[in-house]
């Protein structure tokens, strides 16, 4: 078997969550292509690498109620750090919602935030 690519990501609109994840988590564009229709295949990477988000529009009523859902309200991804105080302190003055203190668990130091659409993310800087 080969290796996890990508993962699907339901936003409201390609533009605006292209501009929120380069914009606050420095991720990469990798892809933006026009499949007709209105539809795109769109791919963004953190700046370090992992699996990617394919940011996909929700269409109908059924995926836009799942938008901010990715995981029924429990943390959906995992970000790691390896500087968890700068990332911490760069991605608050970017506007990014923390829901909680940063806390130091026995795999890292950790504190869940919240995407453009409310979805829960861990910042971690593993041990």
């Amino acid at each position: 078997m080969g290796k996890l690519a990508a993962v699907t990501y339901l936003a409201k609109d390609y533009d605006e969550a292209i501009s929120w994840f380069t914009r606050c988590l420095e991720f990469t564009l990798i892809e933006d292509v026009a499949l007709g229709g209105g539809k795109r295949w769109v791919l963004v990477e953190a700046k370090n690498g992992g699996s990617r988000l394919l940011l996909a529009e929700a269409d109908g009523l059924e995926q836009e109620a799942a938008i901010g859902r990715a995981a029924g309200g429990r943390v959906a991804f995992f970000l790691y750090t390896d500087d968890f105080a700068r990332d911490h302190a760069v991605m608050l003055a970017r506007g990014v919602r923390f829901r909680e203190t940063p806390r130091h668990e026995a795999y890292g130091t950790v504190a869940v935030f919240e995407d453009l659409y409310g979805n829960g993310w861990d910042l971690i800087e593993p041990k």
